[in-house]
């Protein structure tokens, strides 16, 4: 049986549609180029178009990005807004476009969702993962920790929870905001990202948000085993930079650490050409 159905294709080995997980929820992926394959998981509210910088990998690898479920293209529903559940949606993924030897790279709420892929399922399928401006306690009290909810602050959750439910408009245009070295997202790319934070509901949005501020994922990190890129900016304005990148290179015995100096939480958008060149340099060294 054919799990993808395909329902766009530009042609030059380029084509997107639908994945329908066990549950029943059309998740939306894309696929470019042909090669060693790159999976790209985007960040909480965000979509796979925030990595559209990253296609241009496509003429040496195979690029794959998702709509996690209730982002983006992917089906609005209800159910599953965990990262266990997350992680199931991925290896749905992988399983239905029969990929094996897969660089899994998350980003943010991402990233948490490969430390759980690799929780659940080891290295099943993957050859590398990939970190990115991601942390595997958002409450814990370590010093690493620059997220708001630091030292198990349950109430910051609440309040950017309530901030986002009462006026989403201010909300987005502040996270968008917040995501850029600068503190000022480029006039080309705030309307852009406005819209794709805003395609989730706020209910899903909410759900996934407190999952993820929740978990905790250190324990996860020296089990991984497999090679590790690890990449954060500078960020002034939001979470997470070098101090968690730091923790998590630490962590993690085969991984290789780049902190991209001109970027914020979006070093793969703000320095692309830096981001990417790290990226192929990586794949390079650890070809089978």
């Amino acid at each position: 049986m054919d799990l993808f159905e395909a329902v766009e294709s530009t042609g030059d080995n380029q084509v997107a549609g639908w994945v329908q997980t066990t549950d029943g929820v059309r998740l939306w992926v894309t696929i470019q180029g042909t090669g060693r394959p790159i999976v790209l998981l985007h960040g909480w509210t965000m979509s796979s178009l925030f990595w559209r910088r990253q296609l241009s990998l496509a003429d040496q690898f195979q690029i794959i990005t998702i709509d996690l479920r209730g982002h983006g293209k992917s089906q609005d529903t209800p159910r599953g807004h965990t990262l266990p559940r997350y992680a199931t949606d991925v290896r749905e993924v992988l399983i239905a476009l029969r990929l094996q030897n897969v660089m899994l790279v998350g980003w943010s709420m991402g990233g948490s969702v490969v430390m759980e892929y690799w929780n659940q399922f080891g290295q099943d399928k993957l050859s590398s993962i990939g970190l990115v401006e991601t942390a595997p306690a958002p409450m814990s009290p370590a010093p690493w920790n620059t997220h708001k909810c630091h030292g198990d602050n349950a109430d910051a959750m609440r309040d950017n929870i309530k901030a986002m439910l009462d006026d989403r408009t201010t909300f987005t245009d502040q996270f968008a905001n917040a995501m850029f070295l600068s503190g000022q997202a480029p006039s080309h790319a705030l309307s852009w990202m406005q819209r794709e934070q805003l395609k989730i509901s706020p209910q899903n949005a909410a759900a996934i948000y407190e999952d993820y501020a929740n978990r905790d994922y250190t324990p996860v990190l020296p089990t991984i085993t497999c090679p590790t890129l690890i990449v954060y900016g500078r960020s002034r304005h939001m979470c997470y930079g070098p101090s968690t990148g730091r923790y998590v290179a630490g962590s993690i015995q085969n991984s290789r650490f780049v902190i991209l100096d001109k970027s914020g939480h979006l070093p793969f958008y703000e320095e692309p050409d830096l981001f990417n060149d790290a990226l192929i340099h990586f794949m390079h060294q650890t070809a089978p």
